[in-house]
């Protein structure tokens, strides 16, 4: 999935989103990382791990949702203003396919960036050694949060 070119907002974008992201506990539970750190444009990657999957080996639906919720979140958060912390109002996910692979690669792309509300896509991959699979889409809307103290980048 390509993401139309956007001028971010502010120019340290891409530290914003890593530090935001190293203070995330769920990511941290998961073991996911940052790949890709673009303006409207994010991935996050996860290798395949025991205690994240369902009854039947695969990645856990909750698993992928939140991990391609971060990806949306963080691919919108990097055309946000310097003052702007992010926050999900919606999506819907697709699961498209079982989540079976040695490791997952989830992107978000920025589809409308707005002052206030931004609207992304988001795709998860799973792959097994050259092989990539899309299990799952997500439609987000996002919300730029600004002037509260308890909620910042």
């Amino acid at each position: 999935m390509t993401s139309p070119l956007f001028e971010p907002r502010c120019a340290d974008y891409a530290e914003r989103v890593r530090g935001s992201f190293a203070r995330q506990g769920a990511m941290q539970t998961l073991g996911a990382y940052l790949g890709r750190v673009l303006p409207g444009a994010v991935d996050i990657e996860l290798a395949w791990a025991p205690q994240l999957t369902q009854q039947h080996g695969f990645l856990h639906a909750g698993t992928v949702a939140t991990a391609l919720d971060s990806a949306c979140g963080y691919a919108g958060f990097t055309l946000m203003a310097q003052d702007a912390a992010v926050l999900t109002i919606e999506f819907k996910i697709n699961l498209l396919a079982p989540a079976k692979g040695e490791r997952f690669r989830m992107e978000g792309r920025v589809i409308k960036p707005g002052r206030t509300i931004t609207v992304c896509e988001g795709r998860a991959f799973a792959i097994d050694g050259s092989q990539e699979k899309l299990v799952a889409t997500m439609g987000c809307t996002l919300m730029a949060v600004t002037g509260r103290d308890a909620i910042q980048g």
